[in-house]
């Protein structure tokens, strides 16, 4: 029963965490205008963090860099990025990954 209640506690004290790092800047800077600098700054985030997310998925297979022709996710990606800087949409290139994946899989 000890072991349960441990892991309880963990939990708890996990979502405290979370919540508290997600709460605090809300708390901290309601109320207050930012700087022009650091709302440009700020605006970058969400495509850094994305950047940050897909590169492993594209570029490393079976625990190695591949840049190579066989690499189709890499080839994928590329073709639906230069579709969403072309149509600057979210369907069109999710689906166009999607279909090279699935053509190229299936040769």
């Amino acid at each position: 029963m000890d072991g349960q209640i441990g892991i309880f506690c963990i939990i708890c004290a996990m979502a405290a965490v979370t919540y508290a790092t997600r709460c605090a800047p809300l708390l901290v800077l309601s109320g207050r205008t930012l700087p022009a600098p650091v709302i440009r700054f700020l605006s970058h985030v969400p495509a850094a963090v994305l950047a940050a997310l897909a590169a492993p998925a594209l570029l490393i297979q079976e625990n190695h860099l591949q840049l190579g022709l066989e690499n189709l996710t890499l080839w994928a990606g590329l073709a639906a990025l230069a579709l969403a800087i072309k149509t600057r949409g979210f369907f069109g290139p999710v689906a166009l990954g999607m279909a090279i994946v699935a053509v190229g899989r299936l040769f």
